[in-house]
């Protein structure tokens, strides 16, 4: 999603990855902004994804990644139901809900990778049917949820405007996520 992200203070490498991946759960949060919870639930594309399942779907999967991360057990067929069922809200699962589960696992996030003494320190990664798993540093899995939040944001894009011809600069500067640009005063060649 197409907003500024701040530079990090000199050094401060946690931090710039914590800040690009909230810039991709806000572009995806704000992919709800005014929406009805018929329009966040519908799926006016060719595939069968919505806004609101998208939402939750990369929250679960924060989730998933962050008990990975602290070597959180869970089974395997509690993985693969909150898989499956991941990108279909319940009818109680709100866009409201659904945000508000956003924050709270984002907020999980930050306080894990924070207080962790170094990204280098390690993971493992079970085997999964589609990967042997194995051995990874935090940074490693700070980058696979920013390509994960930002592949869905995309998905998220393009369904909003399908619906109500919003594209994401229009949700940025809608929502106050970041100023609309005065050209009138610009000289790129100064």
């Amino acid at each position: 999603m197409p907003v500024v992200v701040q530079a990090e203070a000199h050094g401060d490498e946690r931090g710039a990855l914590l800040a690009y991946l909230e810039a991709q759960r806000g572009g995806l949060r704000r992919a709800l902004h005014n929406l009805t919870e018929e329009q966040a639930r519908s799926a006016p594309a060719a595939s069968e994804l919505s806004v609101a399942g998208l939402l939750k779907h990369v929250t679960v999967v924060e989730r998933g990644w962050l008990r990975t991360f602290q070597g959180v057990e869970v089974g395997d067929a509690e993985k693969k139901d909150e898989w499956e069922n991941s990108f279909k809200p319940t009818p109680e699962e709100t866009i409201e809900e659904l945000i508000a589960f956003s924050e709270r696992v984002a907020a999980e996030t930050e306080r894990a990778v924070r207080a962790v003494a170094s990204l280098d320190e390690t993971f493992n990664v079970p085997p999964a049917p589609w990967d042997k798993g194995g051995d990874f540093s935090l940074r490693w899995g700070l980058l696979h949820l920013i390509e994960e939040l930002a592949r869905h944001a995309g998905h998220a894009d393009v369904i909003r405007e399908t619906i109500d011809g919003k594209g994401a600069f229009d949700l940025v500067f809608e929502t106050g996520a970041m100023p609309e640009p005065d050209w009138s005063g610009f000289d790129s060649s100064q």
